[in-house]
């Protein structure tokens, strides 16, 4: 299906909220930086090119996104934090909505 996927036997939908582990190399030091947002898109056939799309809104009001190709070694565990009521193939309309429209179509009651 191209709006769900899943990861270590869980599995996540496009509305989603999701919370993962990035682990960073800079320099001789790594560190892990955890990134929660809205899974706006899914991208890919196969397990080895398959990357998604995460947005989130900063505590300054700038919206973030990152594309983590879920094949890297990076990345070390995704973990569901709120199952979304959407069932469209991309999300990108979340773009230009504020938090409480956002709230209101995404996590809807069916």
């Amino acid at each position: 299906m191209a709006n769900s996927f899943s990861y270590k036997e869980k599995n996540f939908a496009v509305g989603d909220t999701v919370s993962f582990n990035y682990t960073f190399k800079e320099g001789d030091r790594s560190r892990k930086q955890t990134f929660k947002g809205i899974l706006i898109k899914v991208k890919g056939a196969t397990p080895e090119d398959r990357m998604i799309t995460v947005r989130k809104v900063s505590h300054s009001g700038v919206g973030v996104e990152r594309i983590i190709p879920l094949a890297s070694p990076f990345l070390s565990d995704i973990k569901l934090v709120k199952k979304g009521a959407f069932t469209k193939a991309k999300a990108y309309f979340v773009r230009n909505l504020s938090d409480q429209e956002l709230r209101k179509k995404l996590y809807r009651q069916k």
